[in-house]
């Protein structure tokens, strides 16, 4: 294995997200791990326990955002190392392991993932990691191989669900190309190992009626048709060099050079059937790709012509800096503000929450301090909880979104409470009798994002057509 090279890849990569990695601020979704994570469960609706957990860990350090930043920076280096070690592990020498390694640290999937804290790029840590625990228990035939490969396992389910799509490829490719690793007790037993792990996880869900599944289905019906996403993943989160990388990775796995490895190509080929069957989001299938990159990468550096030499570092390079500028916070928030994909982009939503938040303390200023602030959606209600209080807000903040809808309604009156966010005044009016519109919510400089786009606003709701348990049932919704 040739580190060298390789941890410099991955020291560049990390001190160029970390130089800058709260240039921002909080993203939505890293408020909604924190909060998840200050409720302790086995799971939650739309997630399991594992990066909620390490979220409020990190939050509970001093720095605001940048300790979740410093996480997502490391999974991401953790993913470069991996690359190379999974080259290897096909039989790649040191250029091989180099330009796997540069494709993962230049994928736009990758590089966006870790702009911030979350699932996603946990999940794509994950991912690796059991892919080359595989590929090396594959390679040595141990049972403690095995037993690590199934220990990731276990840990990535207890992530993210979506990782259950590459231990169906891992068998389905076992199944199909290396049958032979299946009558040892390795597989097995790292399969029932994986499960035990998951255990804790399949129980709360059982014993809470399954709210994942619904959670499933409502994301599916948001995705619409998987056909539509393939122009996504190809251009936005491959970028055009390294979908040609992965090309080559593909006619390496289906030559004989690649026969021993082809479970590969059955991991990449569940993946986007998983898209296409669940109407998944296109990023989904963005962590079987360093699989084709490693084999790309091994049939590059068989070729060894002086042509290529110079062609793949140049391709990489410049879709290092494509990535950069989409999925990193490098631009002025104008100039991100004004391209095409400006509002859609995450990077966008992790600007303006603290003028979000003074906005609504201006307002709540006028009411008594137990007004409750209802939220439309998890991203508010967790901006005012974790940037409130610096802001002098002390009041009660709840919402009906995901998890919150599935705890307990905030503490407070529902005689008079103050509604935040993309609600409209007839949603409100089935819950209260009086509604008004305070002031719309914006984002500072004239810009906007995804919520702006919807509309928020604050509303003063009086009238209650019930009590809270009475109206909970009705404010709660998955999205």
């Amino acid at each position: 294995m040739s580190w060298r090279p390789v941890l410099l890849i991955a020291g560049v990569a990390a001190v160029i997200h970390l130089a800058v990695a709260a240039r921002y601020g909080w993203h939505r979704d890293e408020f909604y791990y924190v909060i998840t994570g200050r409720h302790l469960a086995w799971g939650y609706v739309d997630q399991p326990p594992l990066t909620p957990a390490l979220a409020r860990l990190a939050a509970a350090l001093p720095g605001g955002v940048l300790p979740l930043r410093i996480l997502a920076i490391a999974a991401n280096a953790g993913c470069v190392l991996l690359a190379a070690r999974l080259a290897a592990e096909l039989g790649g020498r040191p250029r091989a392991q180099l330009i796997s390694a540069a494709a993962v640290a230049a994928c736009p999937a990758y590089v966006g993932a870790s702009a911030l804290f979350g699932t996603t790029g946990t999940d794509q840590l994950c991912w690796l990691a059991v892919t080359v625990a595989t590929a090396r228990a594959l390679r040595l035939g141990t049972i403690p191989a095995w037993l690590l490969a199934g220990l990731l396992a276990g840990l990535g389910l207890e992530n993210k669900d979506t990782i259950a799509a590459l231990l169906i490829g891992i068998a389905l490719g076992l199944l199909v190309t290396r049958r032979a690793a299946l009558r040892t007790p390795g597989p097995w037993l790292a399969g029932a190992l994986a499960a035990l792990i998951a255990l804790p996880n399949i129980l709360w869900n059982a014993s809470s009626g399954w709210p994942d599944v619904r959670m499933a289905e409502v994301l599916s019906g948001r995705q619409g048709s998987a056909l539509t996403q393939v122009p996504e993943l190809l251009l936005l989160l491959t970028g055009p060099p390294l979908v040609c990388l992965w090309i080559v990775g593909v006619r390496q796995l289906c030559g004989r050079a690649g026969r021993s490895h082809r479970w590969l190509l059955v991991v990449a080929i569940t993946a986007v059937a998983f898209i296409a069957v669940t109407s998944g989001k296109s990023y989904y299938a963005a962590p079987a790709l360093p699989g084709l990159f490693a084999a790309g990468a091994a049939r590059v550096e068989a070729a060894d012509t002086s042509d290529g030499r110079r062609r793949w570092p140049i391709a990489i390079a410049a879709t290092g800096v494509f990535a950069m500028v989409v999925g990193l916070p490098v631009l002025p928030p104008k100039i991100a503000n004004s391209v095409a994909i400006g509002a859609g982009s995450p990077v966008l939503e992790t600007y303006g929450w603290s003028g979000y938040v003074q906005q609504i303390v201006s307002v709540a200023d006028e009411y008594p301090a137990d007004t409750v602030i209802f939220t439309s959606n998890y991203g508010e209600a967790g901006a005012l909880t974790i940037l409130g209080p610096s802001e002098g807000l002390h009041n009660p903040v709840g919402s009906g979104h995901n998890a919150y809808g599935y705890w307990a309604p905030p503490p407070g009156s529902d005689a008079t409470v103050l509604c935040v966010g993309e609600f409209t005044p007839g949603y409100l009016h089935r819950f209260w009798s009086r509604v008004t519109e305070i002031a719309p919510l914006t984002m500072p400089d004239g810009l906007s994002n995804e919520e702006t786009q919807q509309g928020a606003a604050i509303y003063l709701c009086q009238q209650p057509r019930g009590t809270w348990a009475q109206l909970w049932p009705g404010l709660k919704h998955l999205s």
